[in-house]
């Protein structure tokens, strides 16, 4: 599968011809992480997979912004790349779940045509049923804890599988790897400063 997605070429609505340039594996099934790993790690692609650990970052968690950040770290929005070590010497990253989630769904919200709307192709509602089923598989819980209120999602009592969401938030997490950023995600604290007289910093100079 990999062969057939990551070495063709995909042709955009204006003309332009894309490759996919990364691709999340999900390595967080136990039984499964050390044999992702090493396809990741042996495969033709190696320079485009990446495994992928999502993390549920509940109000009573560390967010992610939190994290002390070691030499040798990659930080983005809501997910960070470790420096390696040890018997999985190879780079992975670590998101948090929870919010890639809320993103996608905020984005599904989004009208039609509106900035930040993420739509489906096409006019029949057969072709993405089981897409949507997914979708809809969990339910948002918002949940107040450390002074922050987050969404915590939960997986439906009467849903089996939400596999397509899990393939979906990837995606999204993958794409903000490669530099994609929607405007307004990537605003930053102002930091404030002390106003200085300048015979202060005269003084300060002599």
């Amino acid at each position: 599968m990999t062969n057939d997605l990551l070495g063709r070429e995909w042709r955009r609505e204006d003309g332009a011809h894309l490759k996919v340039e990364r691709c999340l594996i999900d390595a967080n099934w136990g039984t499964s992480t050390d044999v992702v790993y090493q396809f990741c790690r042996q495969s033709a692609h190696a320079a485009i997979l990446t495994p992928s650990h999502g993390r549920f970052v509940g109000a009573s968690s560390i967010p992610f912004s939190e994290y002390r950040r070691k030499r040798g770290d990659r930080v983005g929005l809501n997910w960070r790349i470790p420096s390696v070590h040890g018997r999985r010497a190879i780079r992975h990253v670590l998101f948090d779940s929870n919010y890639w989630k809320s993103f996608i769904h905020a984005r599904l919200a989004v009208a039609m045509g509106d900035r930040g709307c993420l739509s489906l192709f096409g006019r029949d509602p057969e072709a993405h049923r089981l897409l949507a089923e997914h979708l809809t598989s969990e339910y948002r819980v918002k949940t107040e804890g450390r002074g922050r209120v987050v969404d915590e999602w939960k997986l439906r009592p009467e849903a089996s599988e939400n596999h397509w969401l899990d393939c979906l938030v990837g995606c999204a997490v993958a794409a903000s790897m490669q530099g994609v950023v929607l405007p307004g995600t990537d605003a930053k604290a102002a930091v404030k400063r002390e106003r200085v007289r300048l015979s202060e910093l005269q003084r300060s100079k002599r």
